[in-house]
């Protein structure tokens, strides 16, 4: 039973991702070629070139910008929501969230929690570590685990109560669930621009971070809890 978690045994996360490169130019012609491949189906009329801006959805020919993750502490009636972000160059991201995970989240019970992180968060950390020679930490290692062994919560999957032909992205399951929006700036389409273009990876950290807080609150009204004031979120 969900309510039965223990709400400080989980940590919430977020990834913000961009192609690997700023231009498709600056690829190897194999990894053009491959490219070329690897999307010819999802392009529609666009070319490779065309289409490169969207490269960062696959671990293959994206990386990491950004981690932030958010955890509860409960003291009594009182309560607390922490975020803190990784940033930076990504094989730093990927060793500091290594880190955090070996030191303070390595107990079985203990749990990682995203929006369709199974399908995309959680796999896409676990490949970029191994493209950097990263051993994986236990928490992303699923090698001989059974599902139920799995430590690892989706609210996406929790929303869709078994049925598998839907999707609801993170900004229609905070509007109707009466959860205050964390796409009031920009979106995961402009992420692309406003790093590699724009450089203010300042305001890809603040929508990473609320995205994680929306995990949060999702996870929240899942469990029929009130959901967190703004004086109850902490940013460090």
């Amino acid at each position: 039973m969900i309510t039965k978690l223990n709400l400080e045994d989980i940590l919430f996360l977020d990834i913000e991702t961009v192609p690997e490169t700023q231009y498709f130019s600056d690829l190897t012609d194999t990894k053009k070629e491959l490219w070329n491949l690897k999307s010819k189906y999802q392009r529609n009329e666009l070319s490779a070139e065309e289409f490169y801006e969207r490269a960062g959805i696959w671990a293959e020919f994206g990386k990491i910008v950004c981690i932030s993750v958010g955890y509860f502490i409960l003291k009594g009636e009182n309560r607390q929501f922490r975020t803190t972000s990784f940033y930076g160059e990504e094989i730093n991201i990927l060793k500091d969230f290594k880190n955090l995970l070996e030191t303070h989240y390595n107990h079985p019970r203990q749990l990682l929690c995203a929006h369709n992180g199974k399908e995309f968060d959680f796999p896409y950390i676990a490949r970029r570590m191994i493209i950097h020679n990263i051993p994986l930490p236990s928490k992303l290692n699923l090698f001989g685990k059974k599902p139920w062994e799995v430590p690892h919560l989706d609210t996406l999957e929790l929303w869709k109560f078994g049925d598998y032909k839907n999707y609801t992205s993170l900004k229609l399951l905070t509007n109707i669930l009466g959860i205050p929006s964390p796409k009031d700036d920009i979106d995961g389409s402009e992420v692309y621009r406003v790093y590699y273009q724009d450089k203010q990876i300042d305001r890809i950290i603040v929508y990473c971070e609320k995205d994680t807080i929306a995990v949060a609150q999702i996870l929240l009204r899942l469990r029929g809890d009130a959901i967190l004031t703004d004086d109850e979120i902490i940013h460090i």
